[in-house]
């Protein structure tokens, strides 16, 4: 296999991905369970969707189109910019596009709007929450006394400090009135019933989106522990941290917890997420020729450090296949790492871990690797992520770049424009964290 025709087949086998988490299929797979929970318990007013996430506005369409005539349908989707991706919706159900990852003024609107229906639902209505990643940023209702120029700053500075999505998530769990639980609380006395698709590892219902329909196991002071690990508890607004300091004392209400029994009206499904994802690229994989093994789906961590650690094993493995009778190789991954920004490139995870691999194995032939963002969007930019091989590095210094010094400063996203290898996909309509798919065939 050319390098070209290798790394065309690590495209094809993302795709593959992509097709088995196709959101549409994912819901309307379960919207029988939610006709008929509405008819039932004679739920006469109708079904409410309440869709926020990056694949809101897909998923709010498959649901209407699976919902007969004779029920009332209204509602709002909360999306990213760009990510309505054509969904065809009556006019009953609303759509806002808002910012991601950093809240906007757009999200706070359109979660005020959601609240606003919610308020109107009675025990007679199904509320069908449509939740996917992204939706903790997209849902912005800022807690009382705090800003939304607040809870982008917090957000900022965890995000650029590297905590992981749970630590992130237990920090904004805090400084919301719809996340934790709270917008299931918001909810009742109406039925609930959420269809989720997940992008955390271990599919955890208190961490997708930040829990909002779920139980949260986590404090006032385990986000305080967040702030204290990172540094961060002098940086963050003096208002936040008034509201987790307050919380902590006692003065502010705690996130619903499991015991309560406004969570006996509610039901939390899992509709797909990376682990469906990864077994299908494996299928993919082995239709392909390759000894296919997904081995985990739980990579988290510095994108940089797992980067070159995926090298190491794909080096050791290549120098095995150079025997008789050994067979071509697929490593699959799953997980979402993390970037600790020090520079002022431009760039995501996806791309800053194939950058660090791509200088590990330079000059190995025989070998493509792929990650990429399951949503298409990778960081602040419009890729996915990237596609490299053992030459990248070599052709990337014949044209004079220095690629150490591209993944000093953040700038991966910036190399890979420079050599072609950036993965574009534009919005895929899914989320379900990321995926690495690396090549190793006999030289």
């Amino acid at each position: 296999m050319t390098p070209s025709e290798r790394r065309e087949t690590a495209l094809d086998i993302f795709q593959a991905a992509l097709r088995a988490v196709d959101p549409a299929k994912s819901v309307k797979q379960y919207m029988p369970r939610v006709l008929d929970a509405c008819r039932e318990r004679a739920l006469t007013s109708g079904i409410l969707i309440v869709g926020f996430g990056k694949a809101a506005a897909v998923m709010a369409g498959a649901a209407v189109e699976s919902i007969p005539g004779d029920i009332p349908v209204r509602g709002i989707v909360i999306t990213k910019y760009g990510h309505t991706k054509g969904a065809m919706l009556p006019g009953s159900v609303e759509v806002h596009e808002a910012g991601h990852p950093i809240p906007d003024e757009a999200g706070r609107a359109g979660a005020q709007r959601a609240l606003e229906l919610l308020a109107g639902a009675d025990e007679k209505t199904l509320v069908l929450f449509l939740i996917s990643g992204g939706g903790s940023a997209l849902l912005a209702a800022p807690a009382e006394g705090i800003t939304l120029a607040d809870k982008q700053a917090v957000t900022g500075l965890l995000l650029n400090a590297g905590a992981t999505i749970d630590e992130l998530n237990t920090v904004r769990k805090h400084l919301s009135r719809v996340k934790g639980g709270r917008l299931a609380r918001a909810a009742h006395p109406a039925h609930g019933i959420s269809l989720i698709l997940s992008d955390v590892i271990g599919d955890r219902l208190d961490v997708i989106a930040s829990g909002p329909t779920s139980p949260d196991p986590s404090t006032y002071a385990d986000a305080i522990a967040v702030l204290e690990k990172y540094g961060l508890a002098e940086s963050v607004p003096a208002a936040a941290m008034k509201v987790l300091q307050g919380g902590t004392a006692g003065g502010i209400p705690e996130t619903p917890k499991k015991d309560e029994p406004l969570f006996a009206n509610f039901e939390n499904i899992i509709i797909a997420g990376n682990q469906k994802a990864t077994d299908a690229a494996r299928l993919r994989a082995s239709e392909l020729g390759f000894v296919a093994v997904a081995p985990a789906n739980n990579i988290e961590g510095e994108a940089k450090r797992i980067g070159e650690r995926f090298a190491s094993a794909v080096i050791s493995t290549h120098k095995r296949l150079q025997v008789p009778g050994r067979e071509s190789m697929c490593f699959i991954y799953g997980g979402e790492t993390t970037v600790t920004v020090k520079g002022d490139g431009k760039g995501g995870r996806n791309t800053e871990m194939a950058l660090a691999f791509a200088i590990a194995v330079e000059g190995v032939e025989g070998i493509a690797f792929l990650s990429a963002g399951t949503d298409g969007t990778d960081g602040p930019t419009d890729a996915a992520g990237a596609v490299v091989d053992g030459a990248t590095i070599k052709n990337a210094r014949a044209k004079g770049l220095s690629p150490e010094a591209y993944l000093e400063r953040n700038d991966s996203y910036s190399f890979f424009k420079e050599t072609g290898e950036l993965v574009i996909t534009g919005p895929t309509g899914t989320n379900v964290m990321d995926i690495q798919i690396a090549l190793i065939e006999k030289t």
